[in-house]
């Protein structure tokens, strides 16, 4: 395995399955920079589907996060990425991404700084000659501050954030973390927001996405999948559960294979990002196909 760390340089890298799984239709996703908007207007719910159904997509990256490349197949690194905890790789996430959406430890090196957390849905990065949009969650080193801006280190150089946009934290294993209800909160926001197989951005995300993300941002770095988020954590009795804990769902009545997961909400009510063609969304558990399956709670705020 190379040991050299490697950066995102795009705004969301989408992590494939294999190197040869993007289609036509996804070269905005692939591209450098990449045009998020471009791509996701372009899918029909066909195409949309077929990222889940055809298993094209694993997982996403957002800017400065960073990975090890294992393999090289032509202009394709095949990744693993450390914050992801996976049961598929004990070194982290596994999957594939164009070898131009990342740059060299050599090139951008994180200092050992403050680090401007976006706290925004999605924020603009102020470049010398561009901008460009940022997601959620996005954490990059902070050089300075003042007033309204923050600067920040870039794998694509230094840039400026409007201070409204992001917070600042001393450290990235954060000593204060959030509870429950701050969890909710921040999933809150994305109410509407239409659902992305393997997303991990304010442009879309999947189920196990949105718990990955709302946790993180409260402090939590929680595995990536719904099955290995089901393992881990703290168990919780279905009759002990509160808000901000993650509830999962298993076909076959809640007896067979983990397939989705929601953050409870409260008052009988979850808030989960669904399947494709539907949105990030707020329900009553009762009466619903979700109650049949629930099948097990973990807490870990």
């Amino acid at each position: 395995m190379d040991k050299k760390a490697y950066y995102v340089c795009v705004a969301v890298a989408t992590v494939w399955t294999s190197y040869d799984s993007s289609r036509e239709i996804d070269d905005n996703a692939i591209s450098f920079p990449v045009k998020l908007d471009k791509w996701l207007e372009q899918l029909t719910y066909t195409r949309r589907l077929e990222l889940c159904e055809k298993n094209l997509v694993q997982t996403q990256l957002l800017l400065g996060e960073e990975v090890y490349v294992t393999e090289m197949k032509g202009k394709w690194a095949k990744i693993v990425i450390p914050s992801q905890f996976s049961s598929k790789d004990e070194r982290g996430y596994p999957g594939w991404v164009p070898f131009h959406q990342l740059i060299s430890q050599a090139e951008y090196f994180p200092l050992n700084k403050p680090t401007a957390v976006v706290s925004a849905t999605i924020a603009t990065l102020h470049l010398a000659e561009e901008a460009l949009q940022m997601s959620y969650q996005t954490q990059l080193p902070l050089l300075k501050e003042d007033k309204e801006w923050l600067q920040v280190q870039t794998p694509v150089g230094s840039g400026r954030i409007k201070r409204q946009d992001a917070v600042v934290i001393e450290d990235r294993n954060r000593k204060v973390k959030g509870t429950g209800d701050m969890i909710i909160a921040a999933g809150e926001q994305f109410l509407n927001l239409p659902y992305l197989w393997g997303g991990m951005s304010a442009w879309g995300y999947d189920c196990s996405g949105f718990a990955y993300a709302t946790h993180k941002a409260n402090g939590y770095l929680i595995p990536r999948d719904a099955t290995d988020q089901a393992r881990q954590g703290k168990e919780v009795g279905l009759a002990s559960i509160q808000p901000g804990d993650l509830l999962f769902f298993a076909h076959e009545k809640g007896e067979g294979a983990i397939h989705h997961v929601g953050i409870y909400y409260g008052k009988g009510k979850m808030l989960h990002s669904p399947k494709t063609g539907k949105t990030v969304e707020l329900i009553e558990l009762k009466g619903t196909l979700y109650e049949e399956e629930l099948c097990a709670a973990r807490r870990y705020y």
